[in-house]
């Protein structure tokens, strides 16, 4: 497994929600993308969602970038997709799994892709799921299957396994892309790039953490010593 920032094949694309991170971010060649959410934009303090998604778009016209659809309704979320897709070129529409009710959006994930509208499909943590969705992307343009690995962990589970199969069954299909979604730590980036996974979406506080990539360990157990040691002084501890 590589620890190279610059030999890595696994394409980043930032996760989150705030312009000024988005911007200061799109002039790093090493982010390829951007996706969004629901709960990362309200947590980012957006009230009018039209308006800040021309607003990116506008400001980053040659990267994808993915917005979800909100409603439960597939007939609402279809037209929520087809006015999302008409934003840019770029915009990949991200359709959940299931609605609330735990019903499969295969039949509007098919419909929609079938039309020409590129697809993100979210909130998946199962092997069943990726077969289903892939089979239901096979005839349409570029899309992405976002795989939850990081909950898949959160659960105690190892996500390598889920996630190397995915990757199978969607080789037959060269218009579908992996994504590693929701990564707990910065090792996950290599250990996506490792299984030949196509893409990792990574939120701020862990991009933060890219400069300590390749660090020497000697180095860093050093450092952290002394901060121990600070922090102790600091606080004036005494025994």
């Amino acid at each position: 497994m590589t620890t190279s920032l610059e030999r890595l094949k696994v394409r980043i694309f930032a996760d989150g929600a705030n312009k000024a991170d988005m911007m200061a971010l799109y002039q790093q060649p090493w982010i390829s993308g951007f996706t969004t959410n629901p709960t990362l934009m309200r947590k980012a303090g957006i009230t009018d969602y039209e308006a800040f998604a021309k607003n990116v778009i506008s400001a980053i016209p040659d990267l994808p970038i993915s917005f979800e659809v909100f409603s439960d309704d597939f007939v609402e979320m279809k037209r929520q997709a087809l006015t999302i897709s008409t934003w840019g070129e770029n915009i990949y529409v991200k359709i959940p799994v299931t609605n609330t009710l735990g019903v499969s959006s295969c039949a509007l994930i098919r419909e929609l892709s079938g039309s020409g509208v590129k697809l993100n499909v979210t909130a998946l943590m199962t092997v069943s799921q990726v077969r289903e969705v892939a089979d239901a992307l096979q005839k349409g343009p570029a899309s992405y299957i976002s795989v939850f690995a990081g909950r898949i962990a959160d659960t105690g589970r190892d996500p390598l396994p889920i996630m190397t199969e995915a990757l199978e069954i969607m080789r037959p299909y060269p218009n579908e892309q992996l994504i590693w979604a929701s990564p707990r730590e910065l090792l996950n980036i290599f250990q996506a790039d490792a299984i030949g996974c196509h893409i990792i979406t990574v939120t701020n506080d862990i991009l933060q953490k890219l400069s300590g990539v390749g660090k020497d360990l000697s180095q860093f157990s050093l450092e952290t010593v002394r901060m121990f040691r600070e922090d102790a002084v600091a606080a004036g501890f005494v025994l």
